[in-house]
């Protein structure tokens, strides 16, 4: 196994250190080399940093606080006091990469069947490129926290970013050494068929 898979962990506190422009672009790198479904590379990224952080985690706040009066998603109510949480990770945390789905249809309207196949293969997509740009960050030395708390505040990011967040990826030297999360065992999760 790959040591950086054995590594990696959801960091939650970082240092001030800044995380130098050429290793973001490493990890956004690594991001564009993941597969995607048809080869469509789906992903567009507006990397985060200083006043700009600033101005999304605004957004991301006035999402929070719109969600609680006016939800776009009612049955997660529950979960808003965790993506205040995520959000008080990424203030600390010296950038945030934010991915925008730039292929899918606007979630919010109505899809052919064909559109939401495509939005699927699309998440899966974002997904590798998620998984590449953590993994790589741990390889380099860096932190992450994978973030789709986003969706709380999807109206106000879509304008913010001007286009469609899928997840966002908090970034920088980390400031824990969390242990490892337990995990299912192979045999606990898999079906064997020959």
């Amino acid at each position: 196994m790959l040591p950086a898979i054995a590594d990696r962990r959801s960091i939650r506190r970082y240092k001030e250190e800044p995380v130098p422009r050429e290793a973001i672009e490493a990890v956004l790198q690594a991001g564009i080399l993941a597969p995607s479904s048809k080869n469509r590379q789906p992903w567009r990224f507006v990397a985060a940093t200083g006043r700009a952080k600033a101005e999304a985690l605004g957004m991301m706040a006035a999402g929070l606080d719109r969600e609680a009066r006016r939800p776009l998603l009612p049955e997660s109510s529950g979960y808003l006091s965790g993506a205040r949480q995520t959000l008080a990770v990424v203030a600390q945390a010296p950038v945030a990469v934010f991915v925008i789905d730039a292929l899918s249809p606007d979630p919010r309207s109505p899809q052919t069947p064909e559109e939401r196949i495509y939005s699927l293969c699309n998440a899966q997509s974002i997904g590798a490129c998620m998984e590449n740009m953590a993994l790589t960050a741990t390889a380099m030395g860096l932190g992450s926290l994978w973030i789709c708390d986003t969706y709380f505040a999807y109206e106000e990011l879509c304008t913010w970013l001007g286009g469609r967040p899928a997840a966002a990826l908090a970034l920088g030297y980390p400031d824990e050494d969390p242990p490892p999360r337990p995990r299912r065992r192979i045999s606990d999760v898999t079906e064997w068929r020959s």
